[in-house]
């Protein structure tokens, strides 16, 4: 059996700081166990490879919207092979690039197999046993299949399999309609796929703020089909296609929808099941992902879990914070936990949308309405905005009513991604006050003015919905 000084499964966030601890310890031995390409989820299946289909998408979208200028464009061709061809190759670059550095040092073991625990600290990998009493538990997640009568004869992609393709599907159902539906429906949309989206909850992107959500339909929608609260029953192999039957669980009218391929965006479930971490010691939740104590330490001491493997919050931004958490922890004894207080996130569809910290759904729960306040400014009411013939997209912010205290912003429009992290900065000062944003001074005209001009336009929760149905981003009661 081969001891080491640390064992590390999965190469992404998990790796971090692993050349700190062997720099530290000139005579650490480390074992790196990924069953996939080295370089984690973000990099060889997830957001890296789906951002360098993304941008063409973008692109073709821009053009697009030339005609609103007098510009007159055509696109001739879109070589769904290049597009896909260019992907593949930039990650296999860093890929083979992480491999080279795993397989030749001489201090790291490089596993690139499953791994499974046989008692606690003690693995079986391959033909070899191996133990450490200190473990990194950074396995990631895996594309959630939920159980479809046919799915599986019909088959289907995932997120991960997804990336593979090398010919354009005429037509594409997406089963979901979260995030990754969002911007692979606009992946294929823009690439010139009929794309229908069948989401299972009533609103469309349903971790958004609902009135994001209603917008991003409704522009959405322009370019291809969204279809909420429908809960797929069957799929049907015939020569037509794939057909997916699905009823509507509000009034039980049943569709059809055939396509040429079917993509499964059902969310992500846990990988822990291959690790069989209950002989390890290690405890799991209800759906498998592993628990941890507020210093992201599993019942097995010295055993470490974070990013998704922990089934908190499944980006690698989160994943990478996490890490910085157990090592100080792990390896430089300190006491720290991970501060979630203001996590932010993006969907790179289009248009795109941004967030971080809270909804305004958790701000009056903690807070109370009457101590909530929003702000609230669209795109086309600036001067950049104009220029660029913005129409509905719009910029929210929660605040504190007394100490003006941001809480949460959410963005729906262009550079949103960029944009949000005007704001990200201050909600990590001690007072997460409002004042630094309103009080700096913008370029004008300039995109960022839609950040302070939602800070100058707040008004209390109840006017805020006024304003919402009078836009019709709320429904009428």
């Amino acid at each position: 059996m081969k001891e080491y000084g640390l064992i590390v499964i999965g190469s992404g966030s998990g790796m971090n700081y692993v050349g700190s601890m062997m720099e530290a310890d000139s005579d650490m031995k480390v074992a790196v166990i990924d069953k996939d390409d080295p370089g984690g989820i973000c990099l060889t299946r997830g957001c890296i490879p789906s951002k360098l289909l993304l941008y063409p998408a973008e692109l073709v979208r821009d053009i697009g919207r030339a005609s609103k200028f007098g510009i007159t464009t055509k696109i001739e061709d879109i070589d769904f092979n290049v597009v896909m061809e260019h992907m593949r190759s930039s990650i296999s670059e860093d890929i083979e690039g992480i491999r080279h550095s795993l397989s030749h040092n001489p201090r790291i073991d490089f596993y690139n197999e499953a791994a499974e625990f046989v008692s606690p600290y003690t693995l079986n990998v391959g033909t070899e046993t191996i133990s450490s009493k200190m473990i990194f538990l950074s396995a990631g997640s895996k594309p959630m299949i939920p159980p479809i009568k046919g799915l599986e004869e019909a088959a289907y992609l995932t997120s991960d399999t997804v990336l593979a393709m090398d010919k354009l599907p005429k037509s594409l159902v997406i089963i979901g309609g979260g995030y990754i539906a969002a911007e692979y429906g606009h992946f294929f949309s823009a690439m010139g796929s009929k794309v229908t989206i069948l989401g299972r909850n009533p609103q469309f992107i349903s971790s958004e703020e609902p009135e994001i959500s209603t917008l991003a339909k409704k522009m959405m929608s322009e370019y291809m089909d969204i279809l909420t609260d429908q809960e797929v029953l069957e799929v049907i192999s015939s020569e037509g296609g794939k057909k997916v039957i699905a009823r509507n669980r509000s009034n039980d009218e049943e569709i059809e929808v055939v396509a040429d391929e079917i993509l499964v965006a059902t969310g992500r479930s846990s990988n822990s099941d291959i690790l069989k971490p209950e002989l390890g010691g290690i405890e799991t939740d209800e759906h498998g992902w592993i628990k941890v104590n507020e210093h992201l330490e599993t019942s097995s001491k010295n055993v470490w879990a974070f990013g998704d493997a922990i089934g908190k919050y499944l980006f690698k931004h989160v994943g990478n914070h996490e890490s910085t958490i157990v090592y100080y922890n792990a390896v430089l004894k300190e006491d720290v936990n991970p501060d979630y207080h203001a996590v932010p996130h993006a969907v790179f569809c289009y248009p795109e949308i941004a967030g971080v910290g809270m909804t305004e759904r958790q701000a009056i729960e903690q807070y109370g309405e009457e101590n909530i306040i929003i702000g609230f400014y669209r795109f086309h009411d600036t001067g950049k905005g104009i220029a660029m013939e913005l129409d509905e997209e719009f910029v929210k912010i929660i605040l504190e009513s007394e100490t003006q205290k941001i809480l949460g912003a959410h963005i729906i429009g262009p550079h949103a991604s960029i944009l949000i992290h005007e704001i990200i900065p201050v909600m990590y000062t001690e007072d997460q006050a409002a004042h630094p944003i309103m009080h700096a001074m913008d370029i004008h005209p300039s995109m960022s003015e839609v950040i302070k001009r939602a800070f100058y336009s707040r008004m209390p929760v109840s006017e805020y919905h006024m304003v919402l149905k009078s836009l019709e981003l709320e429904e009428n009661e």
